[in-house]
């Protein structure tokens, strides 16, 4: 809705008439995707997620493997079991490829909840940034998202530096 708003808007001034035009307009775009790929701070952000998220990736990573032996012990030594014995271990690999199942659900969508915040975060930072540049070097419009952009209007790399000091 955001970006239907603002190219509507950039559109009406563009259309607006020849005092417009006898102005120069300003423009200037920036990558937000670049941003959250390059800026130190989406960096910083994304190694603490990281650091966050690392114990409970190991523990699926153990519930994995224990259901993996369990599969092929399972397969390997289930001829020779008597049939409690294999509907018991099957059982137990049901069980464990449904917990293994929900931990990875569960894990996804924390890491998605919290890397959505920390992103929020440096958004907000970057739209800082991009507030004190457009002051700074007299932009009329800046904008975020673009289906067409000339590079001579790419601001995103001093973006990309201001969000490092």
């Amino acid at each position: 809705m955001r970006i239907i708003w603002l190219a509507f808007a950039t559109c009406w001034m563009l259309a607006s008439g020849a005092a417009l035009f006898a102005q120069d307009l300003k423009i200037g775009f920036v990558s937000t995707e670049r941003v959250f790929r390059e800026a130190p701070p989406a960096l910083k952000a994304l190694k603490k997620l990281e650091k966050e998220f690392a114990p409970r990736e190991a523990e699926i990573k153990k519930v994995a493997e224990r259901a993996q032996a369990l599969q092929v012990k399972l397969e390997k030594e289930g001829v020779t079991m008597s049939a409690s014995q294999r509907r018991d271990r099957e059982s137990e690999l049901g069980r464990l490829t449904r917990d293994l199942q929900r931990m990875q659900r569960e894990f996804r969508e924390d890491l998605n909840l919290r890397k959505n915040e920390e992103l929020e975060t440096v958004l907000q930072r970057a739209n800082k940034v991009i507030n004190a540049i457009a002051e700074k070097e007299n932009y009329d419009l800046i904008l975020q998202e673009a289906v067409y952009r000339s590079p001579r209007m790419d601001i995103t790399d001093k973006v990309i530096e201001a969000l490092g000091d």
